[in-house]
């Protein structure tokens, strides 16, 4: 799951400290959970979700590619067009968007019209996420700031390592258009709670497009923003067909819930194990075992899928690796990014965020391309990719100090 974009410091106009300020950004977390969720459910009911609308699962993981690159591209943009507007207002107003978009892709009687509601969806996390972690940060006083960031943050992960197995088991029993009506509702009480309890605060002052851009033609910046894309394609070529894959390595549908909790496991693991090994070894040394580690746990499930060996426990060993690594890379490359533009951090890690769903929407497009050729393909090319995510790495180290 990506971090919260947000700068070192909220900005003068948002710095309200609020009475039980850490205690309010409990239900930005509750938006961020269902955000979290929203953005990749739909990876554990695909194959369901492709016959009712009566299109391959191939082409389904669109769904997933569209709600990424929609993120991608208009997370800078709606930065930019909302920078003036309450913050309350805004956070209450994206939620709402994601309730009726959600609502939206439940009711959808077509594939084109499920696409068009998860770019609406897209659109609205992308005006709340970053918007939670600047607002966390101005509720509380300064030495509260990364208890307050930690309680948003861990929404995206709670939503990781729970939301999607447990949205992945409400479809299994009731159906996929079910399991979407629960993360609409989810966004509802996240709005209502956020209306409530979470005061009024100011816009911040106007940025535009371009200014915000121009810290691209930073060096080391440019050097370290491809790696982003590159890794989480690797991690992404596989999970949003999770079915069909782990079904080749005899994983039943039941039990592909309890396969992407371990996912959840490891993404949650790698996260926090990532920032304090950073600091420790460095972050080029965190990649570098990070993509080694993706690339072993793919190729190895590559080799289970063409040997037909079927033993769910290495299975589950192999799942939270590839969780692990792929979500090992956030906190590093938020280091790189800080230190190489320290003037523009919140800048650079909203960029990254912003690559982050770039690379999971080239990931999916990827997998949806091989999938009709086999899981071995599929995890074939996204260890390949990990591999290439490697080399990189080591090739711009230096240029991205």
């Amino acid at each position: 799951m990506p971090n919260i974009p947000v700068a070192a410091r909220p900005s003068t106009a948002e710095a309200t400290v609020a009475p039980n300020g850490l205690r309010r950004t409990l239900i930005l977390a509750l938006g961020t959970f269902a955000v979290g969720t929203d953005s990749f459910i739909l990876a554990g009911f695909l194959p369901d979700l492709a016959g009712s609308l009566r299109v391959s699962t191939a082409t389904a993981g669109a769904a997933v590619t569209v709600f990424a690159a929609a993120y991608a591209l208009g997370s800078p943009v709606l930065a930019t067009m909302t920078a003036r507007l309450p913050r309350r207002a805004l956070l209450v107003s994206a939620l709402l968007v994601l309730v009726l978009a959600n609502l939206g892709s439940a009711l959808a009687p077509t594939f084109a019209i499920l696409l068009a509601t998860r770019i609406v969806a897209a659109l609205g996390a992308a005006a709340f996420t970053p918007n939670a972690g600047a607002v966390a940060a101005a509720l509380v006083p300064p030495q509260a700031r990364g208890r307050a960031l930690a309680v948003v943050v861990g929404g995206l992960t709670i939503a990781t390592a729970l939301g999607v197995p447990l949205g992945d088991l409400l479809g299994h029993w009731l159906g996929w258009r079910s399991a979407l009506t629960g993360v609409a509702i989810g966004c509802l009480l996240a709005a209502a709670g956020v209306a409530a309890w979470v005061p009024a605060l100011p816009g911040n002052p106007a940025v535009p497009l371009a200014k915000r851009l121009a810290v691209l033609r930073n060096r080391s910046v440019a050097a370290v923003l491809p790696l982003t894309v590159l890794g989480m394609g690797a991690a992404y070529v596989v999970y949003a067909y999770a079915v069909p894959a782990l079904g080749a390595l005899g994983i039943g549908a039941p039990t592909t819930a309890w396969m992407l909790m371990l996912y959840g496991v490891g993404a949650v693991a790698g996260n926090l194990s990532s920032g304090y090994a950073t600091d420790r070894f460095g972050a080029a040394r965190v990649l570098t075992a990070g993509y080694a580690v993706m690339a072993a746990t793919l190729a190895s499930m590559g080799v289970l899928a063409a040997t037909d060996t079927r033993v769910p426990a290495l299975v589950g060993l192999l799942t939270v690796g590839w969780g692990a690594a792929s979500w090992c890379q956030t906190p590093a490359q938020q280091h790189r990014l800080i230190a190489a533009a320290p003037q523009e951090s919140g800048l650079v890690v909203a960029l990254n965020a912003s690559c982050i769903y770039i690379g999971i929407g080239a990931g999916t497009a990827l997998g949806g391309i091989t999938l009709g050729h086999g899981a071995t393909v599929m995890y074939g090319l996204a260890a390949l990719l990990a591999v290439i995510a490697l080399g990189y790495l080591r090739c711009t180290a230096r240029a991205a100090r």
